[in-house]
């Protein structure tokens, strides 16, 4: 049975999320402005994020039954057909977009418009698999002039995306979606993750090679520091990957970063941009919080009794960010604050989609009431 705080932070989600899903109806949101949600439906439907929103209303959908949050997942996830046709916006995020809206559609109904989608989107996944290197392309150039300058970039979000590919690979009983996921993640282990448990951002490989060129700052403060969020992807990514494959080494690296991740947690429990950054200014990202403890609650089911720990961190975590750090004002549309995108953007400490999808996900895992998407 969950302990009081989780259930009433969960009855406040759902009588929050309720009014913010039926005034938001039409949009796909990435952040708020003044607490109103901004809509990335037009010319952004490309954007990395543009998944979350509808996968909140299939997890809504999941443990209310009111078909308000169904319709609105639906639309969420037909506007990203939009993206399916361009190329230029196809990258490794292709998880992020379409395991929380399609293929989470198609687990709920087994609709075969949403099955067409996941698989489209998972080829192209696959397609961006380099065999020298054995690794996922992270992005295009992002001007649209393929230079060449991206073609050996991979990063450690994309373990995230993998369950794209191990779905698909069940799904049309193919084993190459199974290796190219699987070569991906070993590459992920011997490159970005250091021997303290701590994580590389962004790897350059030769793409013609496929040697190790150098890693990147990326996200966080700078080279060889410790960008959270990059931390919180490969606690909740390897052990993903132990999920679908079993193979103990993904579970022993989720692990050892989420032992790093726990050891670097401020007596505070709110969470930095980077664990390495200066003490001022102080940046939190409350996503990399939210993120955390989904992968830590999901590699505490596999260990037993020593998973304990790891579940009295993210319950840590997740209470931290609802006493503190969570805008239960039914008038304002997000609800985790103080999140951002990176150390050195310009803006800092604002509202992000997927910290409120990762949040809400991470509720549902300690009630018992969550739609498993990845």
């Amino acid at each position: 049975m969950a302990e009081k705080w989780i259930n009433e932070v969960y009855d406040k989600i759902i009588v929050k999320e309720q009014k913010v899903a039926k005034r938001n109806a039409h949009k796909i949101p990435y952040t708020t402005h003044n607490g109103v949600f901004d809509d990335k439906s037009g010319k952004d439907i490309c954007w990395w994020t543009n998944g979350f929103w509808g996968g909140m209303m299939w997890q809504l959908y999941y443990a209310t039954k009111d078909e308000m949050y169904r319709t609105i997942a639906i639309e969420n996830e037909e506007k990203l057909d939009a993206n399916l046709m361009n190329r230029q916006g196809m990258d490794h995020d292709s998880g992020f977009k379409w395991l929380p809206t399609a293929v989470a559609h198609y687990h709920l109904d087994g609709n075969a418009e949403s099955r067409n989608r996941a698989l489209l989107a998972a080829d192209n996944l696959a397609g961006r698999f380099n065999p020298v290197g054995c690794f996922i392309r992270a992005w295009n150039n992002w001007d649209g002039n393929e230079d060449g300058s991206f073609a050996g970039r991979a990063i450690i979000d994309c373990m995230m995306n993998l369950p794209l590919l191990y779905w698909a690979g069940d799904e049309l009983h193919d084993p190459k979606f199974y290796h190219v996921a699987t070569m991906h993640a070993d590459t992920a282990m011997k490159y970005f993750v250091r021997e303290d448990g701590s994580v590389n951002h962004i790897v350059d490989f030769n793409a013609q090679t496929g040697e190790f060129i150098q890693s990147v700052g990326g996200q966080g403060y700078s080279y060889g520091s410790s960008w959270t969020r990059g931390q919180a992807w490969a606690i909740y990514g390897f052990a993903l990957s132990y999920r679908h494959t079993k193979q103990n080494k993904y579970l022993e690296t989720s692990r050892k970063v989420a032992d790093y991740f726990t050891s670097c947690i401020p007596e505070s429990g709110l969470i930095p941009v980077d664990f390495r950054q200066p003490e001022q200014p102080a940046w939190e990202d409350s996503t990399a919080a939210a993120i955390a403890a989904c992968g830590m609650l999901e590699l505490a089911q596999y260990l037993g009794e020593e998973g304990k720990e790891y579940r009295k961190t993210a319950e840590r975590l997740l209470k931290t960010l609802a006493e503190n750090r969570c805008n239960w004002d039914e008038g304002q549309d997000n609800l985790l604050e103080k999140c951002t995108a990176a150390y050195h953007d310009k803006d800092h400490e604002f509202s992000i989609i997927y910290g409120d999808y990762y949040f809400i996900e991470a509720i549902w895992k300690l009630c018992d009431k969550e739609l498993f998407i990845w």
